[in-house]
């Protein structure tokens, strides 16, 4: 048995698709369905059953599939442990929703190549879900995402409760008015991120929490276009206070709401049974000073 065929079978019981499994793992679809023939032959199961398009696992691969999990986990824990020597390059993987990741990750990395030359970052910006599986399939050392997460694999530590703000072009009438309430936004165009984004879910629950259902004008897949299209006057917007730059003064009016107070909890996720590499812990010291420097500012 080997590490690959582990690999393989957890990667097509992932993604539900021979297709997919091969594309993630960067090998042909024949040598992937090859390498879990042979792993059902020393076996003696099947282990997944053959759907058309679609790869569902038996019972015996149910069984199977958790220790396959941990044999993975142990194995990339002592890669991860022997890399970790002091005269080595540290390598990690990080990751952060697309609400975060702009304000926090290029700082970091320019932070880490002068205080730990040796600590080589990786970072990934993706949706919530897509970083809580890379966090439990190993592929993410640690990973800043919004609430809720519920998965009992997953370390979750507190990181951040943040303001969400409502955010105008500077001509919107919005921006002279000296309180804005909640129910006032009811007949507003907003500018909102995709539907897969966290950011989005918590807007549309706090505009229903008002009676209201958003207008939405614009759906974008990244910050930067939404604060864009807000300050051509497209629409109006709620946001995170961390995507506030004084960039903005000009073009951008940053507004709280008179009658509420919505906010959103970051929390930063681990696996609880991945080994903490020095880089993982060089990172984690850099993210919470630096949040800790703002408070203060």
């Amino acid at each position: 048995m080997e590490l690959y065929q582990l690999r393989s079978l957890v990667a097509v019981a992932e993604t539900g698709n021979f297709t997919r499994a091969s594309e993630k793992l960067n090998i042909t679809q024949p040598a992937l369905s090859q390498q879990i023939i042979n792993l059902e032959k020393e076996l003696g199961h099947k282990l997944l059953h053959r759907l058309g398009r679609k790869a569902v696992l038996t019972d015996p691969g149910r069984f199977f599939l958790e220790r396959a999990q941990r044999i993975i986990l142990e194995a990339d824990n002592a890669t991860k442990e022997i890399r970790d020597h002091p005269g080595l390059e540290s390598r990690i993987t990080v990751g952060a929703i697309p609400s975060v990741a702009p304000f926090i990750l290029p700082p970091l990395i320019a932070q880490a190549r002068i205080e730990y030359p040796h600590l080589e970052i990786y970072a990934r910006e993706d949706f919530r879900t897509d970083l809580v599986q890379g966090v439990i399939d190993g592929s993410l050392d640690v990973a800043v995402v919004s609430t809720p997460v519920r998965e009992a694999s997953l370390s979750i530590e507190p990181f951040l409760h943040e303001p969400l703000l409502l955010v105008v072009s500077q001509s919107h009438p919005f921006a002279k008015r000296v309180k804005i309430h909640a129910a006032d936004l009811a007949d507003e165009t907003f500018v909102m991120l995709g539907s897969s984004s966290s950011l989005f879910e918590q807007v549309r629950q706090f505009c229903g929490n008002h009676q209201f259902e958003p207008r939405i004008g614009y759906r974008c897949s990244q910050l930067a276009t939404v604060k864009s299209l807000v300050a051509l006057g497209a629409g109006i917007s709620i946001l995170p206070r961390v995507a506030q730059s004084s960039k903005d003064n000009d073009t951008l009016a940053y507004l709280p709401l008179a009658d509420s107070n919505p906010e959103r909890e970051l929390v930063i996720i681990r696996h609880l049974q991945s080994y903490q590499s020095r880089g993982v812990t060089q990172f984690l010291r850099m993210l919470k000073d630096g949040v800790m420097a703002k408070a203060h500012n």
